[in-house]
């Protein structure tokens, strides 16, 4: 089950937003138009695809996320459900969108073979999500950080797979890729704390680092952020595909 409030937190965030409008912008929709947002969350790219005059679904395996999703967009259309089982007709949609999912997938195939069987001919598909590997987090110990944040990857399945989308995609059958790499720069370490938290805590259980280490390194990071010294760099990748 998704932690709802920390997702909701980060997509409050202005640059979170700004990735939702670029997605969104990638998927050159019309009003009238209907669009999946697969793995939709909470529904914050629901709300805005609907203020768009487009007929949204929304689909999460969250019941939990899908119950706030309805709350915020009442009149789109919801289903729980996973996302190499949609529960639409064969070229039924537009559009169809996919953020921060893949990541979670031992193998995106199935998944993607979906989002095929649910386009129609000519429609547009956008998929998002971070690299976790190009992660930048500037410290006093580069090689304590760049040890961290490989614990960060150990804790999603596929924490690499975005820089594979375009592959995947033109290998599915979609035509014309398009990659767009939008940069989040966080300067706030309080935005960070819990990753950081999360990510030396599994570098630990991995026998990486020792408890001392993580401990002595999130205090440097701490340190930087009441300095105004923190600094980290979130790419992410969102690669549009034509069906």
């Amino acid at each position: 089950m998704a932690d709802l409030s920390f997702l909701d937190r980060i997509e409050q965030r202005p640059d979170a937003a700004a990735l939702r409008a670029e997605s969104i912008r990638l998927l050159a929709l019309a009003p009238g138009d209907t669009v999946v947002d697969v793995g939709c969350g909470a529904g914050h790219a629901v709300a805005e695809l609907a203020e768009d005059k487009l007929k949204v679904i929304g689909i999460d395996a969250d019941s939990d996320a899908i119950t706030a999703a309805q709350a915020r967009t009442p009149d789109a259309v919801f289903h729980v459900a996973r996302s190499d089982q949609l529960p639409l007709e064969d070229e039924s949609v537009d559009g169809y969108r996919a953020a921060r999912l893949l990541h979670l997938l031992a193998d995106p195939l199935p998944t993607l073979a979906e989002a095929w069987r649910v386009l129609r001919p000519g429609g547009r598909i956008v998929l998002a999500g971070q690299d976790y590997g190009f992660l930048m987090l500037d410290s006093s110990d580069q090689d304590m950080a760049d040890v961290v944040l490989l614990g960060l990857e150990w804790r999603t399945v596929a924490p690499r797979v975005a820089r594979s989308y375009r592959d995947l995609l033109l290998d599915q059958g979609f035509l014309d890729a398009e990659v767009v790499v939008h940069s989040e720069v966080i300067t706030d370490h309080r935005l960070m704390v819990k990753q950081l938290e999360a990510a030396a805590a599994a570098a630990v259980g991995k026998a990486l680092i020792t408890q001392h280490d993580a401990d002595a390194w999130l205090a440097e990071q701490a340190d930087r952020g009441e300095r105004d010294r923190f600094l980290a760099v979130l790419p992410t990748l969102l690669v549009a595909a034509t069906r």
